[in-house]
């Protein structure tokens, strides 16, 4: 499967927007209204969101895809993958203050620790916007349209990182269009597994579910973006552990 030139380019329109905010003298003043908006929401709401974007949340709550569609799950792993290189490398590149450093605490509304440097680009947002497309792109084309909404949760995201006063729109537009290049390179990586290397018995998957099993940890002993998370960490390990279950009795299963 190769992707058109146009999937390729469509990045470009958010790290263009983003670049063009940057540049101007919009920034602060797009940070603080989409600040001022969201704070009349529960602080749990953005941090339910936020977690959405948390590579250990994600990849939890996508889990169950390990026996309902491996090829998917595997396409965002990729994607993830990729994302975790990009982002810090980018962020360290740049080395631009966050909102924090910028603005006085009391100047706009914080939820959670305050973060002072390596705002671009928002992490969770690349990752979240990495997910979605290779979600999307990892099916066939007529398969697609349902996937849509994947994005929009994905964009409630890089929101959730402006309410909780992490990050700037610029910061999430360049997040966003990065994430999508890391989609479409975990789909097309996704795409030459063979399909017998996806079946249960096959090496990649169990090395998956061990990758579960890692995720089970970091669950259990740290907390994930903040304490209001829990109840999601809580959601991602019960998923993680029946997919486990049902993934050992296809182990076990006699080949008939």
């Amino acid at each position: 499967m190769r992707f058109s030139w146009l999937a390729w380019s469509v990045p470009l329109i958010p790290i263009g927007m983003g670049a063009a905010l940057y540049f101007s003298e919009a920034q602060q003043s797009t940070f603080l209204a989409i600040n001022s908006v969201t704070r009349f929401a529960p602080d749990w709401v953005w941090t339910w969101i936020t977690f959405l974007g948390n590579g250990w949340g994600v990849f939890a709550i996508s889990f169950p895809l390990l026996i309902l569609a491996p090829r998917a799950l595997s396409a965002g792993i990729f994607a993830g993958g990729v994302a975790s290189i990009v982002s810090p490398i980018l962020k360290n590149a740049f080395s631009l203050p966050r909102p924090a450093g910028v603005f006085q605490e009391y100047e706009f509304y914080r939820i959670g620790e305050a973060v002072f440097h390596k705002a671009m680009p928002s992490g969770h947002t690349l990752t979240a916007f990495a997910v979605a497309s290779a979600y999307f792109f990892a099916v066939s084309a007529e398969k697609r349209k349902p996937f849509v909404l994947l994005f929009i949760v994905a964009s409630a995201v890089g929101v959730s990182r402006n309410a909780m006063g992490a990050h700037w729109l610029t910061d999430v537009l360049v997040g966003a269009g990065l994430g999508i290049w890391c989609g479409l390179i975990g789909a097309q990586l996704a795409t030459l597994l063979p399909n017998k290397q996806l079946s249960p018995r096959s090496p990649w998957p169990r090395i998956i579910a061990v990758g579960g099993i890692a995720a089970l940890y970091v669950l259990l002993t740290q907390t994930l973006d903040h304490p209001l998370n829990m109840p999601l960490q809580y959601a991602g390990i019960t998923l993680i552990l029946l997919t486990l279950l049902f993934f050992l009795q296809q182990q076990t299963r006699r080949r008939i």
